[in-house]
């Protein structure tokens, strides 16, 4: 292998940050596996590998025989100019360079060299992004296809897929793009760096970077849930009761939200505060202005939320995603009632849950009757109408009037 060869291998290893003594060791290992094939197990093959002298040679034994057939092997006649005294069987030391071998052989020993200077190439960036799995880089948008955004990230390709991507958010090549490191997988001929722009852990290293009582502990973030593109709630808890977690989350005239806001493309970002209160945790899940009571189920995690008719639209929120995002924040299952509506609903459970024999004017005779025709609830009566029970055979139209007003005062 001439210098050349061996300065231009020694420049590709410095671009894959490998060392001399690396390089030196995939040198002879790829040299090893060409000139080996050509040899015999008796050859005992070495590789010498020196960067200084920029010398690189193949040292083994020919064994002499009656006539040489391959590479290891060297003529009774042919050994007889090296020893006179030589018989078959011996061994004759050799040292050739790697110019003195067949082209086929120096083409096989580079492209064994160039695969396994790939191969740490890639072990190596496995390795570093590993330790950078699950944090946030930045890199510049190299192209746009069908998969998703491909992503310089220096010594790897990235690949922001589709599905990790933010509603509406559109990158043009040359764009730099921040985002999440999910997962680093090996393929056939490279690595690739798995990105995500929609994850919750995106948003928490965000405000990590953006807010310094975060990053320092003072303030823990809790939960975050998250409908990218649209709305995210993170609830943060204070560990220093002399700091406001919601206003160090909002900062000075709202500066620290809207810059995490701008990063996520517009995102409403909601700060909630953390309460140890189911019931409190569900008022500022929902938004603590918007809420009037807090009605827990007696089994089950269910709640009631009553708010006003003016809020109610907005406690909802646009495509529902307000109650969504606070249900999956407090693991509540979460209805939303004006306080009519409450009653009305409250009403009409007890109806569904009450025997028509609790209604005034009905006697055992009626109540079978009734029976008979299916109307077994105070809530069947309330949905029939007073035609509807006046036909029925053996109720008069005095006792119908008279159980349908009952009903509806039940």
């Amino acid at each position: 292998m001439s210098a050349n060869l061996m300065g231009s291998l020694a420049e590709l290893a410095s671009l894959k940050q490998l060392n001399k003594e690396q390089l030196a060791e995939i040198i002879k290992d790829g040299l090893y596996q060409a000139i080996s094939k050509k040899l015999l197990l008796e050859s005992e093959l070495t590789i010498v590998a020196d960067f200084d002298t920029n010398r690189v040679c193949a040292r083994f034994n020919r064994i002499v025989v009656e006539r040489d057939m391959s590479l290891g092997e060297i003529s009774l006649e042919e050994a007889k100019d090296y020893d006179p005294d030589i018989e078959l069987g011996d061994k004759i030391p050799v040292e050739m360079t790697i110019s003195d071998f067949e082209p086929k052989v120096i083409r096989n020993a580079r492209k064994a060299i160039l695969e396994r200077i790939k191969a740490l190439e890639e072990d190596r960036i496995m390795f570093d992004y590993e330790n950078q799995k699950n944090q946030i880089i930045s890199g510049k948008v190299t192209k746009d296809d069908y998969n998703g955004y491909v992503v310089d990230i220096s010594y790897a390709d990235a690949l922001l897929p589709k599905e990790e991507q933010i509603e509406d958010e559109f990158f043009k090549v040359g764009d730099i793009v921040k985002a999440y490191v999910v997962n680093i997988r090996k393929r056939k001929n490279d690595v690739i760096v798995i990105l995500s722009r929609t994850r919750p852990e995106f948003v928490k290293r965000i405000f990590e970077t953006e807010i310094p009582e975060i990053n320092s502990g003072e303030i823990v973030v809790k939960k975050i849930v998250r409908e990218p593109g649209m709305r995210t709630k993170v609830a943060v808890q204070s560990n220093d009761k002399s700091i406001d977690a919601t206003a160090a989350c909002l900062g000075e005239k709202g500066i620290r939200i809207e810059s995490i806001r701008n990063e996520l493309n517009g995102e409403l970002v909601d700060i909630v505060l953390w309460d140890e209160s189911p019931e409190q945790l569900i008022a500022n899940a929902i938004g603590p202005d918007l809420v009037e009571k807090v009605y827990l189920a007696e089994r089950g995690r269910f709640a009631r939320i009553i708010v006003s008719e003016t809020n109610k639209n907005l406690a909802i929120g646009k495509k529902g995603k307000n109650v969504k995002l606070a249900a999956k924040l407090t693991d509540y299952k979460l209805d939303i009632y004006t306080e009519e509506e409450f009653e009305e609903k409250i009403s009409e459970e007890r109806r569904i849950t009450s025997h028509v024999s609790d209604l005034d004017g009905v006697t055992s005779k009626v109540a079978e009757v009734l029976k008979e025709h299916g109307y077994t609830s105070v809530q069947d009566i309330y949905e029939a109408s007073i035609e509807e029970l006046t036909n029925l055979e053996g109720l008069g139209k005095k006792t119908a009037a008279k159980i349908k007003e009952s009903s509806r005062y039940f």
